[in-house]
């Protein structure tokens, strides 16, 4: 009875620092949608980036830790929204998706031809997956992310700036959330258990 009454515990525990991660990490694009449709981009660009730099900061405080993507954002979102901001120009705030997913993807692909499975060192402490699975894992989301930047750029240059923050707040992250369900299947597959030893 000892052992019932604790899963449960345990199981918001585990659950608990994922949705404060989602959180912070969706924070900043819905203050970046809201912003845009009751100002324009200049002005969500400058939430945006205020936003971003207290997602971290929460982040850190509440976990004692900033994992390497939203920090990696973070910079490129500061940079790029910086030159939006000084040259009043939006084509680098749009740009941004495109060059933190090509820099994610080419990370994770390139790895790979070092022999090296990168999200093992991201996720390593959250999953425990034979090589393979990780292999697996890494070159599916590396091309998910080489595919992310191209629709940001057929987007944002095919249509306007309001369809563009739409999809950029409400078209990749559903996106992210499917495509990650689409990968429980590789994650139960190889992970390693008392009878699948690591390799």
């Amino acid at each position: 009875m000892a052992d019932e009454t604790k899963l449960p515990a345990n199981q918001t525990g585990d659950l608990k620092p994922q949705l404060i991660k989602l959180a912070l990490e969706l924070g900043p694009l819905v203050i970046f949608f809201f912003v845009n449709a009751r100002a324009d981009i200049f002005a969500a660009t400058a939430w945006f980036m205020g936003a971003m730099v207290i997602s971290i900061a929460v982040s850190w405080f509440m976990m004692k830790r900033v994992a390497i993507m939203p920090l990696v954002t973070a910079v490129v979102v500061l940079v790029f929204g910086g030159l939006t901001l000084y040259l009043q120009d939006d084509t680098f705030i749009k740009m941004k998706p495109t060059i933190v997913n090509i820099l994610f993807g080419a990370v994770l692909l390139g790895g790979l031809v070092f022999g090296q499975s990168l999200l093992k060192y991201v996720f390593g402490e959250v999953y425990k997956l034979r090589p393979e699975g990780w292999r697996i894992l890494t070159v599916r989301w590396g091309l998910f992310f080489l595919v992310l930047a191209v629709l940001n750029e057929v987007v944002w240059r095919n249509f306007s700036t309001d369809a563009w923050v739409s999809f950029k707040v409400w078209g990749i992250m559903p996106l992210t959330l499917a495509f990650s369900f689409f990968q429980l299947r590789v994650l139960t597959t190889h992970a390693i258990t008392e009878e699948t030893p690591a390799e």
